[in-house]
């Protein structure tokens, strides 16, 4: 991959490249780790204008705002990926079976039907692959001549320093779904000979100032003398229940349950809890810095999401928090790319060599033979 003027360009290595569209495609993490792959994006589509500005700031005018409900003209692309919106399906919403944003698969669906890509991939909270969405989603793909394949992968054991799982969807029409062989383990479980442990929020953020400098998203807020108390009296991996009781809200001494990352203080050496939306507020998380007393900054969350420095965010403060923590990790997604682009080169290679083999007259039944063997 190279950097260009206007954002991230794909390089091949053969001079072709497979190309990929991304629907609900918010900044472009998703796209982002399918170009690191060597994919090539070529078309996108968001409703989130800021979203877009980013993803077009890095990837070029073939960004398009809209509604996915009223896009219908689609080009041609080897990929499809995207990730509905799920906060009908999410633990932290109240997972109304009836909620309309579960119903946005089917335009998914509807561009897959119109591309007919190679494959195509989904990303998604984890029960979406218990939801009968999904069972609508397995029958539909089916139906179009895909074999799909469902499994919930953990961001932390493909390099993200974080703990962030989410549902990974992949169909194909060139052979059995493929997913990425894990790169990562976890220390407390043993990590493999010659094998790399989790990343942690230190390997991710321990050269940025413990005071943010203001450069490149690196900001600061101007909290409350009390809630600098607050701070200061959670220690490293602690939290809310660490606060004396003059310090916490009476909502919070009411609540005697649950909440146990609220105000939370993250570990140095372990990876972050799941980055999302809101990581500047800590009453709403584990967003606490390991050692300086404020919440995380933008820099740090997207360090956290293994988005690149390099990588330009467009918006406000409260916009880019919003793509941050909405994206797809990068480095999951090149893990994901990675298997997808193994599965669809493999059976490209064997077609090819199927193809030659037949035109030099090779008796079916070993050309197929061999073809499989020369891949």
């Amino acid at each position: 991959m190279a950097a260009t003027e206007r954002g991230y360009m794909q390089v091949s290595n053969n001079g072709h490249s497979a190309t990929v569209i991304d629907l609900f495609c918010g900044a472009g993490g998703m796209t982002l780790g399918f170009v690191m792959a060597g994919f090539r994006p070529v078309f996108a589509v968001d409703m989130d204008g800021a979203a877009v500005a980013t993803a077009r700031a890095n990837f070029g005018g073939h960004v398009v705002e809209a509604p996915i409900e009223l896009t219908a003209d689609y080009p041609a692309g080897d990929i499809i990926i995207g990730g509905p919106p799920c906060q009908g399906f999410s633990q932290l919403g109240k997972r109304l079976p009836n909620d309309p944003r579960n119903q946005l698969w089917r335009y998914y669906m509807r561009a897959v039907d119109l591309v007919r890509p190679s494959a195509f991939v989904i990303e998604n909270v984890p029960q979406l692959l218990t939801s009968q969405e999904y069972a609508e989603i397995h029958r539909e793909a089916r139906r179009l001549g895909y074999e799909i394949d469902g499994r919930v992968l953990n961001a932390a054991d493909y390099g993200v320093p974080q703990t962030r799982k989410r549902a990974i969807v992949v169909g194909s029409r060139v052979g059995a779904p493929r997913f990425p062989a894990q790169t990562h383990w976890d220390p407390e479980k043993g990590v493999p000979f010659n094998r790399s442990p989790w990343r942690t929020v230190r390997d991710a953020i321990g050269d940025l100032p413990l005071v943010p400098d203001g450069r490149n998203l690196h900001i600061g807020r101007n909290p409350m003398l009390r809630s600098l108390l607050r701070y200061a009296a959670i220690p490293e991996g602690g939290n809310r229940w660490d606060m004396p009781l003059e310090l916490q809200p009476d909502c919070w001494i009411r609540k005697t349950k649950g909440g146990t990352d609220l105000m939370g203080r993250l570990w140095w050496d372990r990876p972050a809890f799941t980055i999302r939306t809101e990581f500047f507020k800590p009453e709403k998380g584990r967003y606490l810095h390991p050692e300086a007393q404020r919440p995380i900054t933008h820099r740090e969350a997207a360090r956290l999401q293994s988005f690149p420095d390099d990588f330009r965010f467009v918006g406000s403060k409260i916009q880019i928090a919003k793509q941050i923590g909405n994206a797809v990790p990068p480095k999951l997604a090149l893990a994901v790319a990675s298997a997808v682009r193994s599965m669809v080169d493999t059976h490209y290679r064997i077609d090819e060599r199927t193809v030659y083999l037949r035109d030099a007259q090779v008796p079916v039944g070993q050309a197929a033979s061999l073809a499989r063997t020369s891949g």
